[in-house]
């Protein structure tokens, strides 16, 4: 046999120093298999590195032979202690040695739980696993913006996210409604005018008041939070760094991390230095003045559809598509209305370079972009929000250090109860890969995983058909699939699509335009017409949108949608009258009542 280098001998002694319960085992080999599942049994965490999916598992099956004696797998070692196989582990059990030695070196931790990331899914998980009388931390700590923009508890949904974005979209439609209000016969005064300070001052005091209840929650609730940043350092084990520098460490039997996401900039010059992102502008000290909205995500849209709303000059340059990742009939439906109604689109191009012209507040910055056929673009703008995207937060918090497996673009793979690679972290909300990045989600996750840790559930969450809204200036509510993914789902023969146009009787009066409004249902013929996908363009969508999303979570098909009386005259009514199919080819714009 040829000499096993001393790096593989130290690795084996890595991981069984690491996991109290550690397996060298290969994912194909039926008495692996028979010893994780009485890990499983007994609920006992273990640690199992698969030989036959490594680089040099042969070389480290190799190296057990040479310090243990035992050439098969599974080898498995208890507190650093080599235990044997599955014959020994499954004599220790039936000896009712197993669980004593495993238990006599389970480490006494700080914490029964702690939670990285102080947003609404880390602060609903944190609160519930405390109804279990456990002792439960809430590390959270927000790096400030380029331009130093910071926030307290809530995360981004409370501070940088839904709550202001959704304050500021009904300012908005209120500025819509002075128009509305005149030919309904209200006397409304000349010289409207709408002040920015007064607004964001206003939201802001609001944000402050949740900012102070969370904490007031969590020290009612008996958990424990550190305004400090968290980072794994060993298994277990993370330091806290606080705002002074001080450094403190920590260890926990399990961990939440719920760290979400942080807007992307683009690598272009001057983006940092005189560019801002969401984190900003919904604190911003002054009026943003004529505004570059860079990016086509639901964040662009709606930051540029309520601007201009307050009388900005407001332009969106957009890469590609609109609304990426939702229906694209919808997302061009969207934007054709936020043209149409002053808002200049720029497409296809990109910013390469931002400059400052003058200091202010706001100042004057000088944009070079270029279009897809290489063209240059430059104006002048007081304010570019870049709104191209949003980034995992899992970079710096040690993940590396305890193998925690990360995708190429940084968010967390887990399995379908929110568990990563490492058998006691755990990850909810934005982070984790291919789950819907949505506030309610984080909540429902964060507060199922608790119960399941230490409440004795076994209902894992249900990421199917979750309702989701766009608070652009005509609102886009939709469930389920887009129609370009249920095709490639089930198949376009086998779809049928019900749509129209509408016009909300509230529009009537004043006269606002006719039939922009729309409505589609996307059926699943094979299967009695299943309603699939739910999409709808019109004001109010996200109240529209949510009570249909109970029908689809019970598998509602067309046949129940068109035998539920409608209430008159809404707008959701639509939906139980729906009678036109795309495949038809017929008319859907509508007139009267």
């Amino acid at each position: 046999m040829p000499p096993i280098t001393g790096d593989l001998k130290s690795l084996v002694n890595d991981y069984t120093s690491k996991h109290n319960v550690m397996i060298f085992s290969k994912s194909t080999c039926p008495f692996c298999l028979k010893v994780k599942d009485l890990f499983r049994s007994l609920d006992v965490e273990f640690f199992a590195l698969e030989l036959d999916q490594v680089e040099n598992g042969s070389g480290i099956q190799k190296a057990l032979l040479e310090l243990t004696g035992q050439k098969t797998v599974p080898n498995v070692f208890i507190g650093g202690k080599h235990l044997g196989g599955n014959d020994d582990t499954q004599r220790a059990h039936a000896e009712k040695r197993l669980l004593p030695m495993i238990n006599s070196h389970v480490q006494t931790y700080d914490y029964d739980l702690i939670v990285i990331g102080g947003g609404s899914g880390g602060l609903a998980a944190s609160k519930e696993a405390a109804q279990y009388d456990k002792k439960v931390a809430v590390f959270d700590f927000v790096k400030p913006t380029p331009i130093g923009t910071t926030w307290g508890l809530g995360g981004t949904c409370v501070n940088v996210g839904c709550i202001p974005k959704k304050l500021m979209h009904q300012a908005a439609l209120l500025g819509h409604g002075f128009s509305d209000a005149k030919e309904f016969g209200w006397e409304i005064t000349d010289g409207i005018k709408h002040d920015w300070v007064k607004m964001k001052s206003a939201i802001q005091d609001h944000i402050g008041s949740l900012n102070w209840g969370y904490r007031v929650q969590l020290r009612e609730q008996k958990v424990d939070y550190k305004n400090a940043y968290a980072e794994f350092i060993s298994p277990h084990r993370i330091k806290a760094t606080e705002k002074n520098g001080k450094v403190l460490e920590y260890t926990a039997d399990k961990f939440i991390i719920a760290t979400g996401e942080r807007p992307r900039y683009p690598d272009i010059p001057g983006a940092k230095e005189f560019g801002i992102t969401s984190d900003d502008l919904f604190s911003l000290p002054y009026c943003p003045g004529k505004t570059l909205v860079v990016g086509a995500s639901y964040v662009a849209l709606e930051c540029g559809g309520f601007l201009q709303a307050f009388g900005l000059d407001v332009t969106i340059m957009v890469r590609s598509i609109l609304l990426r990742g939702f229906d694209q009939q919808m997302a061009e439906l969207v934007g054709s209305y936020m043209e149409n109604h002053g808002i200049n689109f720029i497409r296809s191009c990109v910013p390469t370079k931002i400059e400052r012209l003058e200091e202010g507040k706001p100042g004057k910055l000088k944009v070079t972009a270029h279009y897809t056929d290489g063209t240059e673009f430059v104006d002048e703008f007081n304010t570019v929000l870049f709104a191209i995207g949003r980034d995992a937060c899992t970079q710096n918090i040690g993940l590396e250090k305890l193998d925690v497996h990360v995708n190429k673009n940084g968010f967390i793979p887990v399995n379908e109860a929110e568990q990563t690679n490492v058998p006691y972290i755990y990850a909810i909300g934005d982070i984790l890969e291919g789950k819907p990045e949505l506030t309610p989600v984080a909540i429902h996750a964060g507060k199922l995983l608790a119960q399941r840790l230490f409440g004795g559930s076994d209902t894992l969450t249900d990421y199917v058909n979750v309702a989701t809204t766009v608070f652009t200036p005509l609102e886009y509510g939709c469930i389920g699939l887009s129609e370009e993914d249920a095709i490639l789902k089930y198949g376009e023969s086998n779809l049928e699509v019900y749509h129209s146009n509408f016009t909300p009787l509230e529009w009537t009066v004043p006269h606002r335009e006719e039939n922009v409004c729309y409505a589609k249902l996307i059926c699943v013929i094979s299967e009695n017409e299943k309603v699939v996908g739910f999409h709808v363009l019109g004001p109010n969508a996200g109240e529209i949108t949510q009570g249909y999303a109970v029908a689809m979570k019970l598998g509602a098909t067309k046949a129940d949608f068109s035998s539920t009386i409608g209430i008159h005259p809404t707008c959701s009514e639509i939906f139980t009258t729906l009678s036109t199919t795309k495949r038809s080819g017929q008319d859907v714009n509508q007139a009267g009542c």
